[in-house]
């Protein structure tokens, strides 16, 4: 497919869908956005599942279930230091990546325990990611607002990496992992990610300090999201396959769209916490 084609559909999805994501995190209260956000992840469970060389559905489906149960039992320990526990545990686990981003060929052979290890990942990386958001959605003025800074940050980045990297892109980020990834394209990334903070740090009143901490929550945030993505990336070079699935056109499969979030919330919130913000 076309370059021009691809950034078409990408373009027309994401006018489609952005609306209702948007209007999903502003106007919904945080028990439906949890749910929603809850299948978010639940689909990009059974894709990460699949990728990690899993192809028992019966059995997918009751990792499922335990991943349901899970969220539902963190839902009661939202808001409370057990659930930060849980959130700071997702960013030690996102931290631990990079370990195996520096070795792309580690665990790349298509063993049965290669395929338990990837999935024994999926834990640490979604459920603290989910509780982030749902402790973010339901956290008293301007919560809402937070939460879509928190996720637009994320598509700010990837959108000023397609961008930049598309025109300017010369030096490779991880050529074994990602060819197309370039070091200016994380730049047009983390650019346009800054000047959103820009934004939403005027819209929530934050000045001087304030405003300069959030600039910094951003940058760490949207290196982790980096992180995610390349971590979704080696999944599937890994397993041999372009897209995570097909759901979105121009935009491949759920994980496709979440693997940045995945990093970039827990990291993002706990820093919100951490500096009363």
């Amino acid at each position: 497919m076309q370059a021009s084609e691809v950034l078409r559909q990408r373009t027309l999805t994401a006018v489609l869908l952005a609306p209702a994501a948007i209007l999903l995190i502003l106007l919904a209260p945080t028990w439906l956005f949890a749910l929603a956000i809850a299948g978010a992840v639940l689909a990009g469970l059974w894709e990460w599942s699949r990728l990690a060389g899993f192809r028992n559905h019966a059995g997918r489906s009751l990792l499922l279930a335990l991943m349901a149960a899970l969220c539902l039992g963190l839902w009661f320990w939202r808001g409370t230091p057990a659930g930060t526990v849980v959130i700071a545990l997702g960013v030690i686990a996102w931290l631990l990546a990079p370990l195996w981003l520096r070795h792309p060929t580690r665990l790349a052979a298509p063993r049965a325990a290669h395929a338990w290890i990837k999935l024994g990942f999926v834990l640490p990386a979604m459920l603290p990611a989910w509780l982030a958001l749902v402790v973010l959605h339901g956290d008293g003025r301007h919560a809402h607002v937070w939460t879509l800074l928190a996720l637009m940050l994320v598509w700010a980045a990837d959108t000023g990496a397609y961008f930049a990297g598309t025109r300017f892109g010369q030096h490779k980020l991880a050529p074994l992992i990602s060819p197309g990834k370039t070091w200016e394209g994380v730049a047009g990334g983390v650019a346009l990610a800054v000047l959103l903070a820009v934004v939403f740090g005027y819209a929530l009143d934050l000045r001087g300090l304030d405003l300069l901490l959030l600039l910094g929550v951003v940058w760490v945030s949207t290196a982790f999201s980096i992180i995610g993505d390349l971590s979704e990336s080696l999944l599937k070079r890994q397993a041999a396959v372009k897209d995570s699935g097909r759901m979105f056109p121009g935009h491949g499969g759920l994980l496709d769209r979440i693997d940045g979030v995945l990093a970039a919330a827990p990291v993002f919130v706990l820093l919100k916490l951490w500096l009363g913000l």
